[in-house]
């Protein structure tokens, strides 16, 4: 067997993610042989990940990768089990290396993604390197959502922490203002431009909500269909962009913020880390242990 160098742990680790531990015996089982070992280790990595894969991962950060030229950003929310991992410096760098991975090869769609090299000229991918990560870090690790935002001006972004993120896409060359955009966003959650992105299914369940809040007044069915429009009406400002008070000056909405600039929004995304997920409760000292014993 071939004399396994701190060198050869070094660069395995460096291709893969995996521990050191893990990576010096994958080098002892292949007597050496970095791509042998490479494979034993996406082996292992993806048993790992098989068996993590029903664990609950609702924690996590979102990455930005923004262009030289502010005209493209790429956006990837990034989840693990607990906070603590999703402080780890590797996870972070994971994160951060995907979002510009994304950008770079300008893929739209997570599974495009997935399927990049993690390391331009690499033979391991992105999804190969994440699994690697699950061996590593011991939780589950998964990319959820990801997001290419172009534009003909400018596309700003913003983020909240680690945890919230936005791109927007203004059509003038402004990022002062697709900044303040952006943190706007991040702010309010709009759901989307205008009122008529607004989705049907939204309206009909607010409606049917404030109809039913509305009878309950006992007042003729005439006033109160003209009370359910009213209530509506204010909805659709309050959830749409352009209709919304600017968080910076209140007195403006985002609809004169953009027509004092001669600008429109042309597409926005806003990330938040576990957003819709159902999570497991667990206590701060379960998570401590588990962290500490490496359980599965």
């Amino acid at each position: 067997m071939s004399t396994i160098t701190a060198a050869m742990v070094k660069e395995l680790r460096q291709k893969t993610g995996a521990a050191m531990m893990a990576c010096k015996k994958a080098l002892q089982e292949v007597g050496g042989n970095i791509d042998e070992a490479i494979k034993y280790l996406r082996k292992a990595g993806e048993a790992k990940a098989d068996k993590r894969s029903g664990k609950t991962a609702a924690e996590g950060r979102v990455a930005i990768a923004q262009s030289t030229n502010k005209k493209s950003a790429f956006i990837a929310e990034v989840n693990s089990e607990t906070d603590f991992v999703a402080r780890d410096e590797s996870f972070v760098a994971f994160a951060n290396t995907i979002a510009q991975r994304g950008l770079d090869e300008k893929v739209t769609t997570l599974e495009a993604l997935l399927e990049l090299p993690y390391e331009a000229g690499s033979d391991v991918t992105v999804d190969t390197f994440r699994k690697g990560l699950i061996n590593k870090l011991g939780e589950n690790v998964q990319i959820r959502r990801v997001t290419l935002a172009n534009s003909d001006g400018v596309v700003g972004d913003y983020c909240h922490g680690d945890r919230i993120g936005v791109l927007v896409a203004v059509n003038q060359d402004n990022m002062d203002l697709a900044k303040d955009i952006a943190m706007h966003i991040a702010a309010t959650n709009p759901q989307a431009i205008t009122e008529n992105g607004i989705p049907q299914s939204m309206l009909d369940n607010e409606k049917d909500i404030f109809m039913a809040q509305a009878k309950e007044s006992g007042k003729p069915q005439e006033i109160i269909e003209k009370m359910v429009t009213g209530r509506i009406n204010k909805f659709l400002k309050e959830v749409s962009l352009v209709g919304q008070p600017f968080v910076k000056d209140s007195s403006k909405s985002i609809g004169v913020l953009l027509k004092e600039h001669g600008a429109t929004v042309t597409s926005f995304v806003r990330l938040e880390v576990g957003e819709g997920i159902e999570k497991e409760e667990q206590s701060f000292a379960d998570e401590v242990m588990a962290q500490v014993q490496g359980n599965d």
